[in-house]
């Protein structure tokens, strides 16, 4: 069982940035596939970021290539979604993800725990 939390949410101007992190709870953190989804109001939870378990691999949806950095830290269990050059359209509710399945991290049906999500608004 693997408990996620996250932080870091909050109201920023567009161009600016904002860091995100999730806390994992148990002692296998390494072990697992770590997203980051969003959701924005009236649209489907979408792919943003992953880091993935065994190889380290970064993924990223297309539109925060550049400007969001996803980076994990096994000594504090945390991962992290460093956000830049932030856009009215990157408002959303943003969730933390663990996957214990090697795969493809841009699916959600791969991830089997997950935060409760935390709110990014960014104002024009």
């Amino acid at each position: 069982q693997v408990q996620l939390v996250e932080s870091g949410g909050g109201l920023v101007q567009a161009g600016g940035s904002l860091g995100l992190s999730c806390a994992a709870s148990g002692r296998t953190f390494t072990s697992y596939t770590m997203g980051w989804f969003r959701q924005a109001p009236g649209k489907e939870r979408e792919f943003v970021a992953a880091s993935r378990r065994n190889d380290g691999n970064l993924f990223y949806e297309d539109s925060v290539k550049g400007r969001f950095t996803i980076s994990r830290d096994g000594a504090k269990n945390t991962v992290s979604l460093q956000m830049n050059s932030l856009r009215p359209e990157d408002t959303a509710v943003y969730y933390c993800a663990a996957s214990a399945v090697y795969g493809t991290p841009r699916q959600q049906s791969l991830y089997d725990y997950w935060g409760q999500g935390t709110q990014v608004t960014v104002s024009s």
